[in-house]
């Protein structure tokens, strides 16, 4: 009877604060002549802080055109702009800015959803050693992090000097799938002098980590955070419009350089306390994505990371 009497009580609450939050949106819009979008676009600059309260009104809206907004293709995104400004009778010409405004942050909303599918389909495929194309990955992912080295057979011990763990790289990608590789190569080729420096320091006794391994591991992070909404606060920051895989790749590498430094300064006794520092890295991480205006960019360079080490 007390637990009845307790969810009854705050179903009633909750109640009570809806109609009083619609209460206040129609006091608001009669007093500015403003509806909650255009407040929303009028009061809040470009980014994170604009889009998830535009997300949010588009979400709980009662009207089905306003709540089908957040789904709609990145091609209709103009149209749906037209006809939600034709519903809350705005007129384009005297309000351009707002067309402007919603546009953008629509796009990033819907490109957030897109990203996602994508970067799940990805993750979904496996490493096939059949496919010239992921061979081709994985034998420049050696070339670029151990240029002088040839590799002696597609089958060879020489993948643990990079951070595998064993002989054959493809059972590593099991969880995350060519994702994990993608963001690997990525982090190779476009950030290579950094990329170099950290393996370099993987392979010293003080650090010791499997360089390879933990990229696939720091995929799983930066995975996780997209796919939970955290990632948001950040994408939105950064993407003037659609975030893209590419957002996503450079945010791994922001990761892995972050990972790093703090691994240094857990400064582990051995590898077996991984999942702790991950865990505690995990966290730190989020709660930088609780900030609204949270953007993750990488901002030391590998001589920085260097002097770190020394």
């Amino acid at each position: 009877m007390k637990h009845f009497l307790r969810v009854l009580t705050q179903f009633f609450v909750f109640l009570y604060c809806k109609c009083l939050w619609r209460g206040l949106k129609f006091v608001a819009r009669k007093f500015t002549g403003r509806c909650e979008l255009q407040r929303i676009c009028y009061n809040n600059k470009h980014g994170a802080r604009r889009t998830l309260k535009i997300e949010s009104s588009l979400k709980y809206s009662k009207n089905e055109l306003l709540q089908s907004a957040l789904s709609t293709h990145p091609d209709k995104v103009e149209k749906t702009i037209d006809e939600i400004m034709t519903l809350k009778k705005i007129n384009p010409d005297t309000n351009p800015q707002l067309g402007i405004s919603l546009q953008a942050s629509l796009l990033q909303i819907v490109g957030y959803r897109y990203l996602v599918a994508e970067v799940e389909k990805l993750r979904r495929e496996p490493y096939d050693c059949e496919n010239a194309e992921h061979e081709d990955m994985l034998m420049k992912l050696w070339k670029e992090l151990r240029p002088d080295t040839p590799l002696t057979g597609r089958i060879s011990k020489q993948w643990c000097e990079i951070g595998f763990q064993g002989s054959d790289p493809k059972t590593d990608f099991r969880g995350m799938g060519l994702l994990g590789l993608h963001n690997l190569l990525y982090f190779a080729e476009h950030d290579k002098a950094t990329a170099l420096q950290m393996l370099h320091d993987s392979l010293l006794p003080k650090h010791n980590y499997s360089f390879a391994i933990v990229g696939i591991n720091i995929t799983d992070l930066a995975y996780s955070l997209l796919v939970s909404g955290a990632l948001k606060t950040h994408l939105y920051n950064v993407a003037p419009e659609m975030p893209t895989l590419l957002h996503l790749q450079q945010t791994f590498c922001y990761l892995m350089q972050e990972f790093h430094r703090f691994w240094i300064d857990e400064d582990p006794g051995d590898i077996m306390e991984f999942n702790r520092v991950r865990g505690k890295f995990h966290r730190r991480v989020l709660r930088q994505l609780r900030d609204p205006d949270a953007a993750l960019c990488p901002h030391f360079s590998a001589s920085d990371l260097h002097l770190v080490n020394l």
